[in-house]
C-alpha cells in the first residue's frame, strides 16, 4: 500500500495520536515536520528524525502517531507506530509501522473573512523547497519580498492580490501581522499556490489563492481565533449602525 503512494523525499507531518493518553497535552498538539527516506515494506517506513530548534526529537519507541504524507497525488493519513531508531549515513531515523490503513485525507473548510492586510511574499528558492520540513531556519532572510494585499484569510490559507504572479503549484514564503487583543504578531508561512487569476478591472494586479502547508497547529488556531473575533467586531458594528 505504501509504495503505491508514498516515495522517499515526501515531506510528511507527523503529531500524537488522539488516543494516546500518557502524553500532556502541549506534546498532543505538536506538529513535528519530516521527510520519508526510504519506503522498506508495504507498512513500513523509515523517516527522518524531526527536529525542534535545531535539536532532535527523540520520538519514543511504540508509541503511535497521526501521519500525514505530502504526495504528488494529494495527503494522506495513517496512524502509525515508531518501531525503532538508530542512526545510519549520518542521519538519525526512525522506523515507522502503519497501525492503520493509509486513506486520502480531505481537508476541512474553513471560515473565510474578507479583510485587507499587508502581506510580503516571495517565491521559494530550489534549495529551499529542498530543505522544507526540516526546520525553519533553513529560509534565507535577506532574499527580497514583494508587497500583496491579503482580500481574505481563514485558517487553511489566504487569498491574496499583487503585481507578482505566481504559478499554479508554485510554493511561497509569506509573511503579515495579526492583532489580536491590542498586541501584533507576526506569521512566517510557505503556502501553495493553488489558483492564479489576472484581475480585468486592475491590469497589472494577480489574484492568488494558497493554502498553507507547514503552519503549527497553535498558530493556525490563533489565526482561526482573529478570524472569530474580527467576525463579532463587524457585526457588533453592523448592530451600531
Amino acid at each position: 500500500m505504501l509504495s503505491k503512494y508514498v516515495m522517499p523525499g515526501n515531506r510528511i507531518e507527523i503529531q500524537a495520536a488522539e488516543r494516546v493518553n500518557y502524553v500532556d497535552d502541549d506534546e498532543k498538539k505538536k506538529v513535528y515536520q519530516s521527510q520519508v527516506l526510504d519506503v522498506v515494506s508495504e507498512d513500513r517506513f523509515e523517516m527522518r528524525m524531526p527536529m525542534e530548534q535545531s535539536k532532535l526529537v527523540l520520538l519514543p519507541v511504540n508509541t503511535e502517531y497521526e501521519v500525514f504524507f505530502y504526495t504528488s497525488a494529494g495527503v494522506y493519513q495513517s496512524l502509525a507506530t515508531v518501531v525503532d531508531r538508530y542512526k545510519t549515513e549520518n542521519q538519525f531515523v526512525l522506523l515507522m509501522e502503519l497501525s492503520s490503513s493509509l486513506s486520502k485525507f480531505q481537508r476541512r473548510e474553513y471560515y473565510r473573512l474578507s479583510c485587507a492586510l499587508d502581506m510580503e511574499a516571495r517565491l521559494l528558492a530550489e534549495e529551499e523547497i529542498e530543505a522544507l520540513g526540516m526546520k525553519f531556519d533553513f529560509l534565507e532572510r535577506r532574499r527580497p519580498l514583494q508587497h500583496n494585499v491579503i482580500v481574505d484569510i481563514s485558517g487553511g490559507g489566504i487569498r491574496f492580490v499583487g503585481e507578482q504572479v505566481y504559478e499554479p503549484e508554485s510554493l511561497i514564503y509569506c509573511r503579515y501581522n495579526l492583532d489580536r487583543g491590542g498586541k501584533t504578531k507576526e506569521y512566517s508561512i510557505i503556502a501553495k499556490v493553488l489558483v492564479v487569476k489576472k484581475l480585468e478591472d486592475k491590469p497589472g494586479y494577480y489574484e492568488h489563492r494558497a493554502h498553507y502547508i507547514n503552519i503549527e497547529t497553535a498558530e493556525r488556531e490563533e489565526i482561526i481565533r482573529f478570524i472569530f473575533e474580527q467576525e463579532r467586531k463587524n457585526r457588533k458594528r453592523e448592530k451600531d449602525l
